[in-house]
C-alpha cells in the first residue's frame, strides 16, 4: 500500500497542513494585504522618483523625444495608418517606427524630415537664444 507521501495529491494537502499549522500561511496571508501584488502605482513610484536627481535629469533629456513620440502617434491616429502603414510610406520597418513612438531615443534629422512627408506634414528646425523667459527663435524649413 501506497505512502501519502507517494500520492501527490496527499502531499500537497500535507504541505499545505504543514504551512498552515505553523502559522507561516498566516503571515504570507497578511504580508500579502499590505503590499499590492503588481507592485507600486506609478504615480507613487513617480512621486518617490521625483527626488531624486538623475531621475529628473533623464525625464528632462527625453522630454523633446516624448514630444516627438506623442505628435507621432497622433498624427499617425489622424491619417489612420498602423505603424506598418507609416513604416511602408517612409521605407523602414515598423520596429523603427516603434522606437520612434517609445520617445526614448534620439532621431536622426534625415528620418525626421522622411517622417514629416509620411505624416503629410512640414518639418522645420528652429533654433533659440536669448532669456529662457523671452526667447527669440530662428526656424528653418527642412
Amino acid at each position: 500500500m501506497p505512502s501519502d507521501v507517494d500520492d501527490p495529491a496527499r502531499a500537497g494537502t500535507m504541505h499545505l497542513d504543514r504551512l498552515t499549522n505553523s502559522g507561516k500561511l498566516l503571515r504570507m496571508n497578511q504580508r500579502a494585504s499590505t503590499v499590492s501584488p503588481i507592485g507600486t502605482p506609478v504615480s507613487e513610484a513617480l512621486r518617490r522618483r521625483s527626488n531624486d536627481p538623475d531621475f529628473r535629469a533623464a525625464l528632462e533629456r527625453l522630454e523633446p523625444f516624448e514630444t516627438i513620440a506623442r505628435f507621432v502617434i497622433l498624427r499617425r491616429g489622424e491619417l489612420g495608418l498602423t505603424q506598418e502603414q507609416l513604416a511602408q510610406r517612409m521605407g523602414t520597418s515598423h520596429s523603427a517606427i516603434s522606437r520612434i513612438e517609445r520617445g526614448q531615443h534620439s532621431t536622426s534629422v534625415g528620418t525626421l524630415q522622411r517622417l514629416a512627408e509620411a505624416l503629410e506634414v512640414r518639418f522645420v528646425m528652429g533654433f533659440e537664444s536669448g532669456p529662457p523667459e523671452e526667447p527669440v527663435r530662428e526656424f528653418v524649413s527642412a
